[in-house]
């Protein structure tokens, strides 16, 4: 098994604040590992932030045997202006093959960000 270090960078999204944008999706035969996310408010008044990790992944074998839904990592949060807010600083999240990370703001075209990975293919 390979461990790639990556980094997935948006300079202004999402492009419609009413539609999640798609920061990272899982490639195949790949487990991801988050170790980071930056998001850094580029307008000039406070916008509001929101992550989601949109999970399909079944069969965990055990009592634990349910298939994954959407988690919400982060939920309307005020990103104040010309602030940056680290999201997962010293956590991990674990994402399996198919899932995908979505990124909203209440403004279009308001927010950028630094996700910082590693794949293990």
């Amino acid at each position: 098994m390979a461990n790639t270090f990556k980094v997935v960078t948006f300079a202004a999204e999402p492009a419609n604040n009413s539609s999640p944008y798609v920061a990272y999706t899982v490639a195949s035969s790949t487990t991801t590992v988050v170790l980071g996310l930056l998001l850094t408010n580029i307008h000039t008044t406070e916008v509001t932030a929101t992550v989601t990790l949109h999970s399909s992944t079944s069969n965990r074998g055990g009592a634990n045997n349910v298939a994954n839904g959407i988690a919400v990592i982060l939920n309307a949060v005020p990103v104040p202006v010309g602030s940056s807010l680290e999201i997962m600083a010293g956590n991990k999240v674990v994402m399996e093959t198919g899932d995908v990370l979505k990124v909203t703001c209440s403004v279009n075209d308001m927010l950028s960000g630094t996700l910082s990975i590693m794949e293990i293919t």
